[in-house]
């Protein structure tokens, strides 16, 4: 039996739970998700939750008992409450500018590398050097934050790029002459 998946999920007196068969729509106040599942596995809203069971017991409907469960309870935090990553640049002469749908960054290369924000995520810029990335799909939100840093992870040894604030970079000492 999935640990995770007997656990139902509370839905918030501001969150709407609609399911259809295996599609199952949450909307709430920052908006709207829906999503298909296999028919593996079955969901039932009652009592201001919605539980997750599987109809079959093979292998895919194990994995999917748990997983169903995680998604949508990400939909229900994704659409009561956004989700959001922090990114902070450090370097000299390194900053960020937004316009529009699109993030421009001087990272110490030759030219500007410029990103375009996909639908659904908001990005804000503060300091010019802190990113904040948030939006109600938490897949989304975590790939835009991922691709922003993959344009210069930061260096072990001057620590100069791009990186999440929770994130701890280890330090390498440089060469010595002997």
């Amino acid at each position: 039996m999935s640990r995770i998946g007997v656990q139902p999920v509370a839905i918030p007196s501001e969150v709407t739970v609609t399911v259809d068969g295996g599609h199952v729509s949450v909307k709430g106040p920052k908006g709207e998700q829906s999503w298909v599942f296999p028919p593996v596995v079955a969901f039932e809203v009652k009592d201001g939750q919605i539980a997750v069971s599987r109809t079959q017991e093979d292998k895919f409907a194990r994995a999917m008992h748990g997983t169903a469960r995680n998604l949508i309870a990400n939909m229900i935090k994704g659409v009561h409450e956004e989700f959001t990553k922090q990114l902070e640049i450090q370097g000299v002469g390194f900053r960020a500018a937004i316009q529009g749908q699109k993030l421009t960054m001087a990272l110490g290369y030759s030219h500007p590398v410029e990103y375009t924000v996909p639908e659904g995520v908001t990005v804000t810029v503060a300091d010019n050097t802190k990113i904040k990335v948030s939006g109600i799909n938490k897949q989304m939100v975590g790939q835009v934050g991922a691709h922003i840093r993959s344009f210069y992870p930061a260096e072990p040894y001057k620590g100069k790029g791009v990186r999440y604030t929770d994130e701890h970079v280890r330090r390498k000492a440089g060469k010595t002459v002997a």
